[in-house]
């Protein structure tokens, strides 16, 4: 069953196949329980099982058919296991949610490895990349729906965020050019871009080294909560949107770096938190 259509702005996903990565916790978590009450199959991939199990089981309980695939996004043959193992389950895929991601705060001179920068690639970009590349088939014969899970980091340098803007920045680009190329066979990209959100994906983020920092760089006031966020995301995939920017500052800065670049760096550098 296809994602059910009452017109452009109103999409309901019931029987609908989607396969969100980075489901076991945060923003792919919440999404899964968002879109549960549509009654879709959902496919929730991450690298803890038992996480995934958990968020399975409350999709479960809220309508949702919910079906867990541990997955690691910076391995290759993972991601095409992914959409191998869905296919074979469901037999089509009608919506793809690049969700997975990891966060780094760390200045450019404070980078002693810069392998860091391949690293984080692997999993910020090539981690939405490969089970796009395997999934693409299926999602053209389901005339079907991609989102990437970007950043306002994938829009605006950040001090503090070389690495984590390449990768995002990365990211926009491909899934900018990925959707040009695709409306012709009737696939959506829809590209979201949240701010600072209630996670823990900026402690659980790297540091310098490439290890897992256990702290926040940025100020958490006024942080978007992750039910906020995911409503948001949930509405632009019903409307099939192109992109989604979040925040009013988000907004903001983008127009603002046309006609006014420094203030938004001013912007960037009042972004960081006071200590980290």
């Amino acid at each position: 069953m296809s994602c059910l259509r009452f017109g452009k702005m109103d999409m309901r996903f019931g029987g609908s196949v989607i396969v969100i990565t980075g489901a076991s916790d945060g923003i792919g978590a919440e999404l899964a329980r968002q879109l549960s009450s549509d009654k879709p199959r959902l496919v929730l991939a991450a690298r803890r099982r038992e996480a995934l199990q958990v968020v399975a089981n409350q999709c479960t309980a809220l309508g949702a058919t919910a079906f867990v695939v541990p997955t690691d996004v910076s391995i290759e043959a993972d991601c095409r296991a992914l959409i191998a193992i869905t296919v074979e389950k469901f037999g089509r895929i009608d919506a793809l949610v690049n969700n997975a991601g990891v966060s780094m705060h760390a200045n450019f001179d404070e980078i002693t490895d810069t392998s860091v920068y391949e690293n984080l690639m692997r999993i910020n970009l090539m981690g939405s990349i490969w089970p796009t590349h395997a999934a693409l088939p299926y999602l053209k014969s389901s005339k079907g729906l991609v989102v990437a899970v970007a950043s306002l980091a994938g829009l605006l340098g950040v001090p503090g965020r070389t690495t984590y803007c390449a990768t995002k920045f990365a990211q926009t680009g491909f899934f900018e050019a990925l959707r040009v190329e695709l409306q012709p066979e009737g696939v959506d990209v829809c590209i979201v871009y949240p701010g600072v959100v209630a996670t823990e994906i900026r402690r659980n983020g790297w540091n310098a080294e490439g290890e897992t920092a256990g702290t926040s760089g940025l100020s958490e006031t006024n942080a978007m909560s992750v039910e906020e966020c995911a409503g948001l995301i949930v509405s632009a995939m019903r409307s099939r949107k192109r992109e989604e920017v979040m925040s009013t500052k988000g907004k903001l800065g983008r127009w603002l770096k046309l006609i006014a670049p420094a203030k938004v760096d001013a912007m960037a550098r009042a972004a960081l938190a006071k200590e980290h």
